[in-house]
């Protein structure tokens, strides 16, 4: 079916929309994409609303942002037979409070009049997942579209980075040794508060601050020592919790607090590899991350594989994570699993995620391990 997928990541920058055609198992082609970017003062909204869950001061005021700015985006795609909707996250607790998204994929499907998938990961949390990274298994069917034959990894540069290692000789996403899944550590999100802070710029567009500036060794030897990276996966971050490392480049210049800030990311990616299985003959990777000249150039420097951006095999960057969620939209309609112990944690394969049809009462849910609590502001 053509199913349309929306999402607004971490980075905040907008919402990215794309039409995938797919059983949720294979991917027969792929369709148009479109972005939708978030005015100063919407983003303002979102960046208001971080780290609060349900029911806290601001988080109606997001959900009504994400939902009229998704809903825009989905009239553009009237041929879409079904919307996977992420949703905005604010807080990510697995261990705690769960995971929050804002944004209410039953009003959305009332606005559109289509069925709506949303609500991915608080099945995967209430399985005793990490409810992240959602995004492996439409990896796996990219790995196969794309014709590996070896192990690959698939890292994702948003706010917060995430590696997919996959090996495409595995029968299925959910199959034993298919997959491992976690994220790396920070992103671009760092660099982009950091910026922000300074100059007021919304991210490093190039790498061109970073690339005149010198990275201070002895700060990253210090950040190099955070708990998270010596972690075993599966593992998962907020967007919030590398946060004190903007107090470590504190004193730096702009530029040297750049260039260390994107190598901060480009060392937790090299850490991350040591968890993988086996070697990984090369790195794809998609997020605004690739674009950063110098952050992929240290990222390269650091790996026995060719680090390229999804482009070189033919995948779209830009649009990946949106096409993700659409397919799994599907899996979800059919039941199929969406995560499983090897990506999450989860205790067995979860299919997470709820379906609201427009003219239900209420949002029926699909899933071995159940809906878990609704992470929206209808809470």
């Amino acid at each position: 079916m053509l199913a349309l997928g929306m999402m607004s990541g971490t980075s905040m920058d907008g919402v990215d929309a794309a039409l995938v055609d797919t059983d949720g198992e294979t991917i027969a082609g792929f369709g148009r994409g479109a972005f939708r970017a978030y005015a100063p003062e919407e983003r303002a909204v979102l960046r208001a609303g971080l780290g609060k869950w349900p029911g806290g001061d601001g988080v109606a005021a997001v959900a009504a942002v994400v939902e009229a700015a998704h809903a825009e985006v989905a009239a553009g795609f009237p041929e879409a037979e079904l919307v996977g909707f992420h949703g905005q996250t604010l807080a990510h607790a697995p261990r705690g409070r769960g995971t929050h998204q804002a944004g209410d994929g039953e009003r959305l499907a009332a606005a559109l009049g289509r069925t709506v998938v949303w609500d991915f990961r608080t099945a995967d949390v209430a399985s005793g997942g990490e409810g992240a990274p959602l995004v492996p298994f439409f990896h796996f069917a990219c790995a196969r579209r794309i014709g590996a034959e070896r192990p690959v990894a698939f890292l994702n540069l948003g706010g917060v980075g995430n590696v997919t290692w996959v090996d495409p000789r595995a029968a299925a996403p959910e199959a034993a040794g298919a997959l491992l899944a976690f994220d790396t550590g920070p992103g671009n999100a760092l660099l982009d508060d950091f910026l922000a802070a300074r100059r007021g710029q919304a991210f490093d567009e190039g790498g061109a601050v970073a690339a005149a500036g010198r990275v201070d060794a002895a700060v990253l030897a210090r950040l190099a020592g955070h708990p998270y990276l010596a972690r075993r996966p599966p593992k998962s971050l907020d967007r919030q919790d590398f946060h004190a490392f903007l107090d470590a480049v504190a004193g730096l210049s702009t530029e040297d607090g750049s260039a260390t800030l994107a190598a901060v990311t480009a060392d937790c990616v090299a850490a991350a590899a040591r968890w993988f299985p086996e070697p990984v003959e090369r790195w794809l990777v998609c997020g605004g991350g690739r674009r950063n000249v110098t952050l992929m150039r240290m990222l390269a420097a650091r790996q026995n594989a060719p680090v390229e951006p999804v482009e070189a095999v033919g995948l779209d960057g830009d649009l990946l994570e949106a096409q993700a969620f659409a397919f799994l939209a599907v899996r979800v309609l059919r039941g199929l699993p969406t995560s499983a112990p090897s990506t999450t944690g989860a205790r067995l394969p979860v299919s997470g995620g709820r379906i609201s049809r427009p003219r239900d009462d209420r949002p029926s849910t699909r899933g071995s391990s159940g809906s878990g609590r609704r992470a929206s502001l209808a809470d």
